[in-house]
């Protein structure tokens, strides 16, 4: 199969490109597309059998469940047999935008999509080209990240085409993607509403709308949301994660890259801005100023596929504080890591 990459610019909508890929989607076929989180691999979220090929193209386990992408909020009803009012709250507050909410899933939805649970996972993307491809689409659309399952997400059209290339039909190039990591997941089905997966909302965010919102730190014992392995977003190099702090942190991430460069390996050292003059004689990639979080979440998985591209064998990563989205940015180093050094 050839996939056919249509590049649109998402200020300026080709809709006879965003008609061609709609006309694949309503045949049962798979379209990769820009949000405004990482690129998203697209199937009518009522035709199984396209749900089916998510599954077999990206490697994943069918006990991951997806999430549903709308265009509108009031499309939410159509998906869900219970509403609780904070739902209208947060969409009102957040979509479109990064956040997805789980609730009670209605009966046109097919077990295939919720694992089998009685929860879906709906959200609504800010993303023009997005929206426009739902619309034309005419239903709402699966779409979990456009990569091989378990790999570093892509935030561009060139990392699909590195892991899905003649495995799908089409790809939309719309240029680098904005908040460069996936969606924040709450489950408002239980009380206090739970965070799933950190993402691109928030805790700080969330707790200025909700009076109480906790983190499910159960894993791989809770398949409610995509993410939830203890081992995800990998880089093909191996990644240790320094969790030390400070003074301690830099001779860590120097004893590291010292110790396994003399082992041949080529190592490579992910830094905050601030540190890039703290590791001379090595291989570095800065991933953005530490007290700019978000700066750091829009290069994290375009830094760790860059050191891939370049062959490094060993990647080590500096941490972030744990405020804003470096939570987020946490959350998925340590799940990429092969070892933590805390």
């Amino acid at each position: 199969m050839k996939t056919l990459v249509l590049k649109i610019n998402p200020w300026k909508i080709d809709n006879k490109k965003i008609n061609l890929a709609a006309e694949e989607i309503k045949k049962g076929h798979l379209v990769a597309f820009p949000t405004e989180t990482v690129y998203g691999l697209g199937a009518d979220a009522y035709n199984e059998e396209a749900v089916k090929k998510i599954f077999q193209v990206k490697g994943r386990p069918y006990f991951d469940p997806l999430i549903v992408h709308i265009a509108k909020p009031e499309e939410l009803k159509k998906l869900a047999r219970e509403i609780p009012p904070i739902a209208w709250v947060l969409a009102e507050t957040f979509w479109p935008g990064p956040l997805t909410l789980v609730v009670k899933k209605s009966s046109s939805i097919s077990p295939l999509v919720t694992a089998g649970l009685d929860t879906v996972a709906v959200r609504m993307p800010a993303n023009r080209i997005a929206l426009s491809l739902i619309q034309k689409a005419q239903t709402p659309l699966v779409a979990p990240s456009a990569n091989l399952f378990g790999r570093t997400s892509p935030t561009q059209a060139q990392h699909v085409l590195e892991d899905l290339d003649s495995k799908i039909e089409v790809i939309i190039d719309g240029g680098e993607t904005k908040v460069g990591i996936e969606s924040t997941v709450l489950d408002i089905t239980v009380e206090p509403i739970q965070i799933l997966r950190a993402g691109g909302i928030s805790l700080e965010k969330l707790r200025k709308v909700i009076n109480r919102v906790t983190l499910n730190h159960e894993l791989e014992s809770s398949f409610r949301s995509p993410g939830r392995l203890k081992s995800h977003y990998s880089p093909r190099a191996k990644l240790i994660l320094v969790e030390k702090r400070g003074e301690e942190e830099i001779e860590e991430v120097s004893n590291l890259a010292s110790h396994y460069t003399k082992l041949g390996y080529k190592v490579g050292i992910m830094v905050k801005e601030e540190n890039k003059e703290r590791y001379r004689g090595f291989s570095i990639k800065i991933l953005g100023k530490g007290n700019r979080p978000a700066s750091c979440a829009t290069n994290l998985f375009k830094t760790l596929r860059n050191f891939d591209q370049e062959g490094f064998e060993i990647i080590i990563a500096e941490r972030l504080e744990e405020k804003g989205l470096g939570l987020a940015i946490m959350e998925r180093l340590r799940k990429a890591s092969a070892d933590k050094i805390s």
